[in-house]
């Protein structure tokens, strides 16, 4: 998901240009020895050594360093520090948090290549993208800073010259389990609006791309932030539960799949914890005859191979009018071929390797079951093999585009999440509109159109919580992001989201006497 590419980016002076001159690492060159927990400040150990599980570098398939899983006793050492933490920054002003966020935001600035390049030998995505990544990452710690000093509640005037008023509370320590799409951002995107709010936090990464989070944690501590304020405890699935299951920790906030979502909700509601989801989706995009085709193709390569096709947004469903389509289709092709694949940490790649061995088997046997089912792959959905021997390992495809595709191939029903565009044919508006909201998902929609009022008519009635017109994958900070039915509940981003990380407390002022039926 990116920020728009130049206007809204405040970039570091020269920083591209500098980037490739000033590589720290490179593909296969890292090892990370440190501890990946922290929590009270620092980064900590577990005596539990044996349960030590590898994690690996995409790019070259190489193990990357170990992950050391949180049991009980680590995870309460954890709530208990956010608990510490919450009881002197709950009672700080807006302004005065605003001002370690700003600071914090300032640290993230200076260190955007060194973050950028770990995110990359972590997660597989081009160098380009984690440096959009970062920076959405900081945007959004700045956007909720400027929002803490202006938290209030409201003032009702009654009769009598009684009066009640509300107070926007934090809820206290909260929870934050990430996706490793997009690792730092993530983190970032559910931790802003916490400590904006007077929250502390407890984030748990996926155990998949585990590394960037904690340096989150250490530039908040940096930045002046009290001990405990923002914590990271490290595993899988029992970590999470006994996160959810703490009876400390007041809210929940996840990123993931469907399945997990619903696990989550499941465990928060033992101790009705209100969550925010931002779970799947299977997106329709959909792209008219009047389109401007050289935008339509750019926002389709968009909608479906940024960070390997990795994103829960992604519009894999790309509709197009019956009398564009081949047309639409000779482009897409072609420039999909032209993606330029290998080594994420050069300037020139724009497509990474997908996250691990097992994901990339996944996704290629969507490609082999959508053959079997009729479609026809138009170009890519193999295994690519990088020339560079360093990088043979690694977890590299083609970027796929599949055509003759129906509404009941798996391709189309499914989320894949990979680099797999399905196209599929339509003749009229109403037509279409029905196909795209034939799912159970709705996290995202786009439509391509000149028309401005079919624009708008469209995007009223497509099932979805973030659309999109003339564009795709669009997403700043200022706007609320987040799905309609099984894609999630709450939003990320946006002035609403104060909303999930607070709660209301209303206030009743008697001025007069007592009037008692008794």
């Amino acid at each position: 998901m990116l920020q728009r590419l130049a206007a809204s980016l405040r970039l570091p002076a020269a920083a591209a240009p500098l980037a490739a001159a000033v590589r720290c690492v490179s593909s296969g060159s890292v090892d990370v020895k440190v501890p990946l927990n922290f929590w009270a400040g620092k980064r900590q150990t577990s005596p539990e050594t044996c349960n030590k599980e590898h994690v690996y570098e995409p790019a070259t398939g190489r193990v990357l360093c170990h992950l050391e899983p949180c049991g009980a006793v680590e995870v309460d050492q954890a709530v208990k520090a956010a608990e510490s933490a919450f009881g002197h920054w709950s009672k700080l002003s807006g302004m005065e948090r605003a001002k370690i966020m700003i600071e914090a935001a300032r640290i993230i600035e200076r260190r955007r290549e060194e973050i950028a390049e770990m995110e990359v030998v972590n997660n597989g995505k081009s160098i380009t993208e984690a440096r959009l990544d970062v920076d959405s990452a900081r945007l959004c710690i700045e956007y909720y800073a400027a929002l803490a000093s202006t938290l209030a509640g409201q003032h009702v005037q009654l009769a009598g010259g009684s009066f009640a008023y509300t107070r926007r509370e934090p809820l206290g320590v909260c929870v934050g389990i990430g996706a490793w799409n997009y690792p730092f951002q993530i983190a970032s995107w559910k931790s802003a609006p916490a400590l904006a709010c007077g929250n502390s936090m407890v984030f748990k990464p996926s155990p998949v791309t585990p590394v960037t989070a904690v340096m989150l944690a250490e530039i908040y501590a940096a930045a002046g932030a009290p001990e405990g304020l923002l914590n990271v405890v490290q595993g899988g699935q029992e970590t999470g539960s006994l996160l959810c299951h703490h009876p400390d920790v007041a809210k929940v906030s996840f990123t993931g799949s469907v399945a997990t979502g619903k696990k989550i909700m499941e465990m928060a509601s033992k101790g009705v914890k209100p969550v925010t989801l931002e779970l799947g989706g299977k997106s329709p995009l959909l792209i008219f005859q009047d389109s401007d085709l050289e935008n339509a193709v750019r926002g389709a390569l968009m909608a479906n191979f940024l960070s390997q096709g990795q994103v829960c947004s992604n519009g894999t469903r790309v509709f197009v009018q019956k009398d564009i389509l081949p047309e639409f289709v000779e482009e897409v092709v072609k420039r999909t071929r032209a993606i330029q694949i290998g080594d994420p940490l050069l300037e020139s790649t724009r497509m990474g390797a997908l996250v691990n061995r097992p994901h990339l088997e996944k996704v290629l046997s969507f490609v082999d079951q959508a053959k079997k089912e009729g479609a026809t792959v138009l170009c890519g959905g193999e295994a690519f093999v990088p020339s560079d021997p360093k990088l043979r390992g690694g977890y590299y495809m083609t970027p796929c585009v599949l055509g003759d595709c129906t509404d009941e191939m798996s391709c189309v029903k499914e989320e894949i999440f990979g680099p797999v565009m399905s196209v599929l044919s339509f003749e009229t508006e109403e037509e279409v509109l029905l196909r795209a909201n034939d799912t159970t998902m709705g996290l995202a929609a786009g439509v391509f159109t000149r028309d401005v009022r079919r624009a708008h008519r469209v995007v009223e009635h497509l099932k979805a919580g973030s659309c999109f017109i003339n564009n795709y994958n669009i997403t700043p900070v200022e706007v609320p992001f987040g799905g309609f039915k099984m894609s999630g509940i709450g939003r990320e981003n946006g002035q609403v989201t104060v909303e999930y990380y607070s709660q209301l407390k209303t206030v009743f002022v008697e001025m007069g006497d007592v009037d008692s039926l008794f």
